[in-house]
């Protein structure tokens, strides 16, 4: 049994591979926003499963939520940090301020503050790998989805750099998990999403991939 960190559990990528990987017999702590969705995971998932609410852009509360996380659990072998936020498609210009300055609190703070709070126990521990959600607007562009883009090369950027500050027998792996029928999808495609697999498909095939990650795949970029 594995002791899998996830952010962003509550619905989408996040909810669909905690599924998955609750289903294969792992141990599965993770965070949301919604309290609501993070009560029904608890009532669908008793502990030693492990499901709070926190948002990944107060520092604080990341810190105060992986210091009960390690006291009870120890550090993961996997952290998966998958919460982020899409813009609502329009040309770079058109993107209200606040909207953009939120994107990037979620996708790349919030990214850091959670690998700030639980990669020096991993690190004492001498093991694990962390994954960073990326995605196909990671590692090319498209018009309408600049913030997107932007935090996501910047994942690629940040993945690449942590993975040379990790010791030997970690990982730091950027991970693009492919196009999936979901919320965030659907903000950019509307019906064009119906068309590509859904998220409990996809969580079979991702479950594999990332459980197959080890210090050989220290900072390479990877994909689902």
């Amino acid at each position: 049994m594995k002791k899998v960190v996830i952010t962003g559990v509550t619905r989408g990528l996040g909810r669909a591979l905690a599924e998955e990987l609750i289903t294969r017999g792992h141990l599965v702590i993770g965070c949301g926003r919604g309290a609501e969705g993070i009560i029904d995971l608890r009532f669908a998932h008793a502990a030693p499963h492990d499901f709070s609410v926190v948002d990944v852009t107060e520092p604080v509360k990341v810190e105060l939520w992986a210091e009960r996380v390690l006291g009870m659990h120890g550090a993961p072998d996997l952290l998966i940090n998958n919460a982020a936020l899409m813009n609502d498609p329009a040309p770079l210009w058109e993107v209200p301020a606040e909207k953009f300055s939120r994107l990037i609190d979620v996708n790349i703070k919030g990214t850091a503050n959670v690998i700030r709070a639980f990669a020096p126990a991993m690190v004492k521990a001498g093991r694990g790998v962390i994954v960073n959600y990326s995605s196909g607007w990671g590692r090319s562009v498209d018009a309408k989805v600049a913030p997107y883009c932007a935090s996501k090369w910047a994942i690629e950027g940040l993945t690449r750099a942590l993975a040379e500050e990790l010791p030997e027998g970690m990982a730091a792996v950027s991970l693009n998990p492919g196009v999936i029928d979901t919320d965030m999808l659907r903000q950019c495609w509307a019906e064009g999403a119906e068309g590509h697999a859904k998220p409990a498909e996809w969580a079979k095939r991702a479950a594999d991939v990332v459980f197959g990650f080890g210090p050989k795949d220290n900072g390479r970029p990877a994909s689902v």
